[in-house]
């Protein structure tokens, strides 16, 4: 069965049974790049309106973008706060939202309340809506609770310190590690050199602290890596909703393999060639 005819619970459902769902961050504002990368077989793709330049406008072409190739969308907002963002991502059709920055388990619950209609929530009914176009009000409205996945971003000392109360708050589907401002957060790129921070014991506890609460409660284990070279190890730890990187990520590596290639090409031939000096790889 492919991802576009599983329904949002159906989906949580398998990975919460441990069958992973590989996807990709898009932080170009291009619905062109969104639908291409959605029918490379990527099982979700989110769309990252914390830190990418996309209004709602754009939001709305990127997301029937990745619809059209049968991917799962998921939209990054601004935070907890951001109900305006939170109400368009899912009027506007996406699966699910990644609330990025939580620190507290109220936090947690007022992010869960924008996504979820009365009375177990607070967000808004209006119809029509692109959610709606298919199951029409009812048949939307009447199972968007269930269906809805709310990703919650785990990357301060703050969220490591409540975890166990953040895993336990009703509607919590999907904790989602952010290692890099995690990393920050608990001071580890003063203390290690770089990417030391990665795999230090400290980084280390607080994920098995991750994991152990997410476990308790039911709660899907997601993370952000960059490439493939670490996603046997966070299999094996119970991370089944995985990012290999973004899209301009995937760009810069594959520019890079070419241009490693075009080096070893000019010098086997003997010709003079010199790449533009570059601090991204």
């Amino acid at each position: 069965m492919s991802n576009a005819t599983l329904t949002g619970a159906e989906f949580k459902k398998k990975l919460r049974e441990g069958a992973p769902k590989m996807g990709l961050f898009v932080n170009s504002h291009s619905p062109t790049v969104a639908e291409q990368l959605a029918h490379t077989g990527y099982d979700w793709l989110l769309v990252d309106t914390q830190h990418g330049p996309m209004d709602h406008e754009k939001l709305s072409a990127m997301l029937c973008a990745i619809a059209s190739g049968g991917a799962k969308s998921m939209v990054r907002v601004g935070g907890y706060q951001d109900r305006a963002g939170i109400q368009q991502a899912l009027d506007l059709g996406a699966d699910g939202v990644l609330v990025p920055y939580i620190n507290t388990a109220q936090e947690a619950r007022e992010a869960i309340s924008c996504c979820r209609y009365p009375t177990a929530g607070t967000r808004s009914v209006y119809f029509p809506q692109r959610s709606m176009n298919k199951g029409g009000l009812l048949g939307y409205a009447g199972n968007a609770n269930n269906n809805i996945i709310v990703a919650l971003q785990v990357e301060t000392a703050s969220c490591i310190e409540n975890i166990a109360e953040i895993a336990a708050v009703p509607g919590v589907d999907l904790l989602f590690l952010g290692q890099n401002d995690l990393c920050m957060s608990m001071g580890l790129y003063e203390k290690y050199e770089f990417p030391l921070m990665y795999t230090s014991p400290e980084l280390n506890a607080a994920t098995q602290s991750l994991v152990s609460e997410a476990r308790k409660n039911g709660v899907i284990l997601g993370v952000f890596l960059f490439g493939t070279s670490r996603v046997g190890e966070f299999l094996e730890k119970g991370f089944t909703f995985i990012s290999v990187g973004n899209d301009l990520h995937h760009v810069l590596t594959q520019a890079a393999a070419y241009l490693k290639d075009m080096d070893a090409i000019t010098a086997e031939k003997g010709k003079t060639w010199t790449r533009q000096p570059t601090a991204l790889f």
